[in-house]
């Protein structure tokens, strides 16, 4: 435990009178020592104290300092880390609804198991945060403003409905004006309420095409690192994912739809958020998990001086019955 750690750390130089009172105490019992030799008459010494005094005498006065050590460090005001849920906090979830979420090499297929995991983190997110819901293909679109309810949001997610291409910075700036327009209905802070955003997706931006691009994911990314709002990126599926796509004869053909993870580490990297990949559900819900860990709570260092207050407490009390107890008096 460090000085950093003591809310009140000048009490601490307590700890010196409490060593003064020990090195008091053993010179005290040194000249009682030494008095008691100069008793000249050895065999009349004998006979007066034949058995050398207990070790056990000391034991009162042992307690006593420690109860007092004890005392002084819950004066000195010792902290813990506590975890404590968030309140206020804004989370925006936005998932890729694009033609290639029908990819089943993540069984039943991409959509069924972002879906589940998508639930599965509403309801596990602490009740204090606001979540929101943005879906994404060619355009972007807000289904659920941010609210502490998670019906709506469950909802929404069982009857999201795919549509062609991949527009990621659409989402992202989306979801950024809508944690804008909760912070500005709040107000009432200096400072609006932290906000993340957590962008799942499967596959490359196609609209616009280039990432840089005014509305394209960097562009966006860099935007949200400007507000303070980080973005963790999830890259779901596998490098061997294809989807049946109509072609012009009337027919349809089978398309590769690779996760691109190089694009939403950068993404994550730009807004100053994290990356995550998953292939599974089980591994989709660890990612989530981990994010409600992150974004659900909160880490802050709070009093733990109570511990010290007991033990200080038991200590000298047992000092007291002890000197009572071996030496029919108070020490």
């Amino acid at each position: 435990m460090t000085l950093s750690q003591f809310a009140a750390p000048v009490w601490l130089a307590f700890l010196l009178v409490v060593a003064l009172l020990i090195v008091g105490y053993a010179v005290v019992q040194r000249r009682r020592h030494k008095q008691l030799l100069r008793f000249t008459n050895m065999d009349l010494l004998e006979k007066v104290a034949p058995a050398r005094p207990s070790r056990l005498r000391h034991l009162p006065m042992a307690l006593l300092l420690i109860g007092l050590l004890m005392f002084t460090v819950a004066l000195a005001g010792p902290t813990k880390a506590k975890k404590i849920p968030r309140n206020r906090a804004t989370v925006m979830l936005v998932m890729d609804v694009s033609l290639s979420m029908e990819a089943t090499d993540v069984k039943p297929s991409r959509l069924v198991v972002a879906q589940q995991a998508g639930k599965s983190f509403a309801e596990g997110l602490t009740s204090g945060i606001n979540l929101g819901l943005v879906a994404f293909a060619g355009t972007a679109s807000v289904l659920v403003s941010p609210t502490t309810s998670r019906d709506a949001t469950k909802a929404a997610v069982d009857h999201l409905q795919l549509s062609e291409r991949t527009a990621t910075g659409e989402g992202i700036f989306t979801a950024l004006q809508s944690i804008q327009t909760l912070g500005d209905v709040l107000g009432g802070a200096t400072e609006p309420p932290p906000a993340r955003i957590v962008l799942m997706s499967d596959g490359k931006q196609t609209v616009p095409q280039s990432p840089d691009d005014p509305r394209g994911g960097y562009t966006a990314a860099r935007v949200a690192k400007q507000r303070g709002v980080p973005i963790s990126t999830i890259s779901f599926g596998t490098s061997y994912g294809t989807v049946q796509i109509p072609n012009q004869s009337g027919g349809s053909e089978r398309v590769p739809v690779p996760v691109d993870d190089p694009s939403l580490k950068e993404i994550a990297q730009l807004s100053g958020g994290e990356f995550f990949t998953a292939s599974s559900l089980e591994e989709l819900n660890k990612v989530y998990d981990t994010l409600e860990e992150q974004i659900g709570y909160e880490m802050t260092r709070g009093d733990a001086s109570r511990p010290w207050l007991i033990l200080g407490v038991l200590a000298t009390t047992a000092g007291i019955g002890s000197a009572l107890v071996l030496r029919q008096r108070l020490p």
